[in-house]
């Protein structure tokens, strides 16, 4: 019984290293399985070798647990599989009325085409082409066409206690610097307001200032967006040490859209066009002529997605592959009825589990470990061609992404690549690994009820992890 809890004792402990050997490899995982955060939490795990072809353990593994972002592994093979990696994520510009002596006799649209990477800097470069095609000044109004996506501004099942978090996004086809605001922040002078300075400086907001810069190391300040009445009045409040170095937050816009037009607004006086009308929203008329489209791949989204565990790029994925078959309006349950038949492919039943968004998001989200190893093997077997970007867009272990901080000094470093998840009470770790004698692995781990940090059950991933990268 000591020795027992001597190991229970050292199991979480960095450096700590288990006898490898094939008939002491379940044997291990389940002496890990015996610490007393498993008597209240549930876990699921299945790890197969791929070389050998042989499932190596399973637990619970057919358990319908809470994936958290690991949802994204379904997610984003199914945008390989569905969309290809040279699917072109567009946010194109139009005129209409004819353009005589530079002047448009017509209105300016901008059509939305979901891409969730675009930027200010990328916005510029497309006014710039508006000036390029000869135009000086627009006579009419801008325009945003939205239509490709539905209304809904957030998916099924996410919490509203998320609102202010620049994770969570509103969604609109006309998405730019992440459906987020920037706003930087430093101290002042003793007794004065704390210095506030949005970095896309455009009359879309309404600041209210009652901060002040203090002389005591007892900082409360922050930064709010008003989400109880879902409006971009920001409130700063509180105290800031004057010593404080210079920061910055991040905070979610409410009509992302419009925010959208408001800085291509301002993005086409800064070139030197004229604008006599006024932003607002309508669908493009088919004789509106093309002036140019800025186009992203899927095979570079899929990075970004997937290496942090971006919600706004899974959730535009998973309505890409909607438009693609159901035209628009997109919506999420139509992409989820093209991604079921990915399930399909893999050889389970999409009706064994329930998946309502593409980012993982939402807790109504139910999937297993059997789900994720399944689809782990049918990228690396039958998608040959896609695997070696599905492998990329990874996060390694202590190297990048949202692995970066873990799996350092350890067998497991630079070696795994898999995708983390998190929401309140569950930790998840699904990808590949390499074994001692170069067998590549697919696992998953799924672990949820649980008080409190995630900590014991990312040390516990970790533990497996490196148990599996020491197999041979």
């Amino acid at each position: 019984m000591k020795i027992v809890k001597s190991l229970l004792l050292l199991i979480f402990i960095p450096g700590f290293v288990f006898s490898q050997n094939k008939s002491s490899f379940q044997t291990d995982i389940d002496l890990l399985l015996k610490n007393d955060f498993f008597k209240t939490a549930a876990a699921a795990i299945e790890i197969y070798d791929l070389t050998d072809s042989k499932i190596l353990y399973r637990k619970n593994e057919k358990l319908l647990l809470k994936p958290a972002s690991n949802l994204k592994l379904l997610t984003s093979a199914a945008g390989l599989v569905f969309l290809g990696p040279d699917y072109k994520f567009s946010t194109s510009v139009y005129h209409t009325g004819e353009v005589i002596d530079s002047i448009c006799y017509g209105d300016i649209y901008f059509v939305g085409g979901c891409d969730p990477d675009f930027t200010s800097d990328e916005l510029d470069s497309l006014t710039g082409e508006i000036k390029n095609f000869g135009i000086k000044e627009i006579k009419g109004n801008l325009y945003g066409d939205v239509s490709m996506l539905d209304s809904l501004f957030w998916g099924n099942g996410w919490m509203w206690d998320d609102e202010l978090s620049k994770d969570f996004p509103y969604f609109t086809p006309l998405i730019i610097n992440d459906a987020c605001v920037k706003i930087e922040y430093s101290p002042a002078n003793i007794g004065e307001e704390v210095k506030i300075n949005i970095l896309t400086p455009i009359n879309y907001f309404n600041i209210r200032n009652t901060s002040q810069t203090i002389k005591s190391d007892s900082s409360n300040f922050s930064i709010k967006r008003d989400w109880v009445n879902r409006n971009n009045n920001i409130a700063a409040e509180g105290n800031l040490f004057y010593k404080t170095e210079k920061d910055t937050v991040t905070i979610n816009i409410v009509n992302p859209g419009l925010y959208f037009l408001k800085l291509a607004e301002q993005s086409l006086l800064n070139n030197g066009i004229k604008i006599n009308g006024h932003c607002e929203f309508n669908p493009l008329p088919e004789e509106a002529e093309k002036i140019f489209a800025w186009e992203r791949n899927y095979g570079e989204v899929i990075l970004n997605l997937n290496k942090e565990s971006d919600n706004l790029s899974a959730e535009m994925t998973l309505r890409a592959i909607s438009n693609k078959y159901f035209g628009n309006p997109a919506t999420a349950e139509n992409g989820i009825k093209v991604q079921d038949s990915l399930i399909v492919l893999t050889g389970l039943n999409p009706a064994d589990y329930r998946i309502v968004d593409g980012s993982g998001v939402s807790h109504y989200n139910l999937i297993s470990a059997e789900l994720l190893t399944q689809l782990l093997k049918y990228i690396y077997r039958d998608q040959k061609k896609l695997y070696p970007l599905f492998w990329e867009s990874l996060p390694v272990g202590g190297v990048d992404g949202t692995l970066k901080n873990r799996m350092k000094n350890s067998p497991a470093f630079n070696n795994v690549h898999a995708k983390t998840g998190t929401l309140s009470g569950v930790s998840s770790l699904s990808g590949y690994l390499k074994t001692k004698n170069d067998h590549l692995i697919a696992f998953s781990i799924i672990i949820q009820n649980y008080k409190g940090s995630s900590k014991t059950a990312r040390n516990f991933q970790d533990e497996i992890c490196k148990l599996l990268s020491e197999y041979k």
